[in-house]
């Protein structure tokens, strides 16, 4: 490999048959991959959710150490594909739902440093892949009672 430093496991993936496959590290959790979206994800759909995934992360780690951790985080992502193989995104924008008692400008804060520095998936996307976001703040009570939604 050339520069960067190795992962601490190697990933391995099968075929299952048809369009599916199930992959993971070895002897560790596997996800399952499928390209007619029959029995899982497709691999598009897989990246876009660890893209949010990977940026929620971030945002909820950020809120801890700020000691506002939220009660609830939702990520929803609208995104396009080129039209012509091979069909990458282009553009994200994942608005972010965030039940915190956490002041908004904190909660922006740790979304604008995912995407900035931590977020090694968003940062492995082609540099002229556009992602944008927002922010949709809930109050920590009413995401405890359990009436969050997406």
């Amino acid at each position: 490999m050339p520069d960067g430093v190795p992962a601490e496991y190697p990933v391995a993936v099968v075929w299952e048959g048809g369009m599916r496959y199930r992959g993971g590290p070895a002897g560790g959790p596997t996800l399952v991959v499928d390209g007619n979206k029959e029995a899982a994800p497709t691999p598009v759909d897989t990246l876009v959710v660890a893209i949010a995934s990977c940026s929620a992360i971030d945002v909820v780690d950020y809120l801890e150490k700020r000691r506002t951790p939220p009660s609830a985080c939702s990520v929803s992502v609208r995104f396009s594909r080129a039209p012509n193989p091979p069909r990458r995104l282009t553009d994200l924008h994942l608005t972010f739902r965030v039940a915190t008692d956490s002041p908004r400008e904190h909660v922006e804060r740790a979304v604008q440093l995912s995407f900035d520095k931590y977020c090694s998936v968003a940062a492995s996307l082609a540099p002229d892949t556009r992602i944008g976001w927002s922010v949709e703040l809930d109050p920590a009570a009413v995401a405890a009672s359990g009436s969050i939604s997406e």
